[in-house]
């Protein structure tokens, strides 16, 4: 008895100590010489000043930004989650009804071609953590022509940055193309600046 015991203490001892801090401890190391900047958050900076991660979607105002899905947790990255609405909730009816409305009121005066059927379903529906980096390519043309008239720039250089800004599909096969919608507005920031003040918190 006293044998097993002392015995299982050793290996609860063995284990914790490799699989519990050495192992870790090995992997962190090992990425972040690897691949130094994902191990760090994909953290993307400007003139030295933290701006967010290039994996996590945040807020952004006015008519000059490109927008994100619309976001359950008011785009925190410390609590994410989605509505959990299922699609008879008349809840959930009435807030893409409402999101619907307010994203053609904002991108129709730069597009009269736009209607209600145009709009792709991630511009008024959430993900399911509530913080996507992404949009997608139909989303972000629409949009574009506000961005273009809004920064005065021509819809193809607008058009050129989205396409410089787009994540294919995962192996070539896996999901849809996403387009980062901060690195895009970053990117906008330095082609056509709006002001001093920027869109992102």
């Amino acid at each position: 008895m006293r044998r097993t015991a002392i015995t299982s203490i050793l290996a609860v001892v063995a284990f914790t100590s490799i699989f519990g801090l050495a192992y870790p401890l090995a992997m962190t190391g090992i990425s972040q010489v690897a691949f130094p900047g994902k191990a760090g958050g994909s953290k993307l900076t400007v003139n030295g000043k933290l701006v967010g991660s290039s994996l996590i979607g945040q807020e952004f105002k006015g008519r000059g930004y490109f927008h994100p899905r619309p976001s359950q947790t008011g785009y925190s990255a410390n609590v994410t989650y989605f509505s959990n609405s299922g699609p008879n909730s008349v809840e959930e009816r009435e807030a893409v009804r409402e999101n619907l409305a307010a994203y053609v009121v904002l991108n129709k005066p730069y597009d009269k071609s736009l209607t209600k059927a145009d709009v792709p379903v991630d511009a008024i529906t959430m993900s399911g953590s509530g913080v996507d980096p992404e949009i997608s390519e139909a989303n972000a043309k629409i949009q574009a022509h506000r961005i273009a008239a809004v920064r005065h720039l021509s819809l193809s250089k607008v058009e050129d940055l989205i396409a410089a800004h787009t994540d294919g599909r995962f192996l070539g096969v896996f999901g849809e193309p996403g387009v980062n919608i901060l690195q895009l507005n970053l990117a906008l920031d330095e082609e056509a600046p709006l002001s001093a003040n920027r869109g992102f918190k």
